[in-house]
């Protein structure tokens, strides 16, 4: 039976089933960011996607270049990932095998692996994809390795889904408030909210009810925060009535509570001035910093 956890950093093999690219990036990001922290190698089989996860890296505040220098993070570029996931299951062992052998001999406390899998579906010869999975798990058994595997909509048959889902023991499950392929808006503590992707008018009402129900929650409440968070470093686009709409909310705040938004972008932040937000008493907008703003930080 498949057990759900709502926290990838210490899974030893686990699938995932992103519900939209946000996800998935947000998902990668946290299980790299872990391995980095916990003194691993982690080794990223990129079939397109490295920049997305590095620029999500970086909206974490992950140090990405120095991990790449010092060989901590390293990206298999898409011809060998290709090639590796073309190979027979004896060779593909002998590949995860030797890597992690040789992450542990340079001193690296394990290795954790990730990435884009996709082009395992083009196999030839019949070999499917437990047939390839079943490799992970006789490495993990073996030797100090984490495994993620991402198996999104965008990229998988339903089919291959539902077998790879059966097949793992653990399901990393990372809930939101608010997903709807475009946004994603996720809570990170008290008074406190992540804002992922690109708000425009089909979602920015979302965000607005979702300040309302905030603020009325902390208004009852003595122990709750005064400050009502956005955390908008992964937020890429917001449109002008969004902004406006972000200012109004913040106007309507009670002097005893601020609005605040954090890790903002210079193309976010330059429709938020235009749109009033230097002259919204209650309104606090923190850009993004030299150290925060590396990948992808526009």
């Amino acid at each position: 039976m498949t057990r759900t956890v709502d926290d990838g950093r210490s899974v030893a093999h686990a699938c995932a089933v992103p519900v939209s690219d946000e996800q998935l990036w947000e998902m990668t990001a946290e299980f790299v960011a872990a391995g980095l922290n916990r003194g691993e190698q982690v080794v990223y089989f990129d079939d397109g996607t490295a920049d997305h996860v590095l620029e999500r890296l970086t909206d974490d505040c992950v140090a990405v270049s120095p991990s790449i220098e010092d060989g901590s993070l390293a990206i298999v570029p898409p011809d060998a990932t290709r090639t590796t996931l073309r190979s027979p299951l004896l060779a593909v062992a002998e590949i995860v095998s030797a890597t992690v052998d040789g992450a542990v001999a340079q001193g690296f406390s394990g290795v954790r692996l990730t990435g884009q899998f996709n082009y395992a579906l083009q196999r030839a010869g019949g070999v499917s994809l437990a047939e390839y999975d079943a490799v992970f798990d006789d490495v993990t058994r073996e030797r100090p390795v984490r495994v993620l595997c991402l198996y999104d909509r965008r990229r998988f048959p339903e089919g291959a889904i539902d077998e790879m889902r059966a097949r793992h023991h653990t399901e990393l499950v990372v809930p939101a408030i608010y997903d709807d392929g475009l946004l994603r808006i996720t809570g990170t503590g008290p008074a406190t909210a992540r804002v992922a992707g690109e708000v425009d008018h089909s979602n920015r009402p979302r965000i607005r009810r979702l300040l309302e129900a905030t603020l009325d929650e902390a208004l009852r409440s003595h122990a709750a925060p005064t400050d009502i968070t956005l955390d908008l470093s992964s937020l890429r686009f917001l449109d002008v009535a969004g902004a406006v709409s972000l200012v109004h909310a913040a106007e309507e705040f009670p002097s005893s509570h601020r609005l605040v938004l954090a890790g903002v972008r210079p193309r976010v932040l330059r429709v938020l001035d235009r749109c009033g937000a230097p002259f919204a008493a209650q309104l606090v907008v923190r850009p993004r910093t030299d150290v925060e703003s590396g990948v992808g930080a526009r």
